[in-house]
């Protein structure tokens, strides 16, 4: 029987080497792509369980809404007059139903067999995090350790990142009201995408947002185990790394993790392999983007 570790760390949802603006992406936001209830009542009744569990060890967990993944479509780019876009579908989840889908121990008893990721993952919460892959002035990646007390993957290498926040763009549910029609809600939720990476580079390592350029999309990246998705960026600082060492002190998410280190692509690949499958697959995308620009 084939296990986890047998398989690769990550898989690549979507690459777009070229990179992205925020013009090339787009969101429909639909009560569609939520997740699906699992058939099977007890491993449904396993969610509250393990949450309730979960928080009686630790009183301060915060059930947050979160975007939920739910696939995408690309279009253009055949040639190269033509440019590429990607129009992202997403629902809306939480981070209880993370903890009891995608972090359950039976979490690949939650999975549906089929050969399409989006069916496949149709009874998991697959909330959509995201990555950032800043580079400095002085051409070197910034890559932080986590803390032993963060909730997933404590002490591993990672690079900048969270989540996109429904609350940031006033989303509670599905339901709109007043001016706020669908598309002003999906035109949000899009440029959620952008400005959240923004808001959690500058607060897990403390530069300004004002050192930092537009992020480019580069793609989406599941860890293998637990199904997880992140949407990577790519970010130019125009600080250099040791301007950067000296601002990470005082971030204001520091305490998610305890070293700052900026490395060259061949420092970056050794420790690659050390770091979360999705994070694997973001140092994967990072590399494409690197290898197209050479071409």
């Amino acid at each position: 029987m084939e296990t986890t570790e047998d398989l690769p760390a990550y898989k690549l949802l979507l690459s777009c080497p070229s990179g992205l603006s925020p013009s090339q992406v787009s969101v429909v936001f639909y009560q569609a792509y939520d997740r699906i209830p699992h058939p099977d009542t007890s491993l449904e009744n396993s969610i509250s369980e393990i949450w309730d569990s979960r928080v009686q060890q630790n009183p301060s967990l915060y059930n947050g809404l979160k975007f939920r993944y739910g696939g995408h479509t690309l279009s253009g780019g055949t040639d190269s007059s033509q440019k590429p876009d990607v129009c992202l579908h997403l629902g809306l989840t939480d981070y209880r139903t993370f903890v009891g889908t995608n972090l359950n121990p039976l979490w690949k008893t939650f999975l549906f067999p089929s050969e399409d990721d989006w069916r496949r993952c149709q009874h998991t919460s697959n909330p959509l995090g995201n990555g950032a892959i800043v580079e400095t002035s002085d051409k070197a990646i910034v890559v932080l350790k986590r803390s032993t007390n963060v909730g997933e993957f404590p002490g591993h290498f990672v690079f900048p990142g969270g989540h996109p926040e429904p609350q940031e763009v006033g989303i509670t549910s599905h339901h709109t009201h007043g001016e706020l029609t669908p598309q002003k809600v999906n035109s949000k939720v899009s440029q959620e995408m952008f400005d959240s990476i923004i808001r959690e580079v500058v607060e897990e390592i403390g530069v300004p947002a004002s050192t930092l350029g537009t992020p480019v999309f580069i793609g989406i990246s599941q860890r293998v185990l637990n199904v997880r998705p992140t949407a990577f960026f790519f970010i130019q600082c125009s600080l250099q790394s040791k301007e950067i060492q000296e601002l990470y002190s005082s971030a204001q998410d520091g305490y998610e993790s305890t070293h700052l280190y900026t490395m060259s692509m061949n420092n970056l690949a050794a420790t690659a392999s050390k770091m979360p499958g999705c994070h694997q697959g973001g140092f994967a995308l990072y590399k494409m983007m690197v290898d197209a620009s050479k071409k």
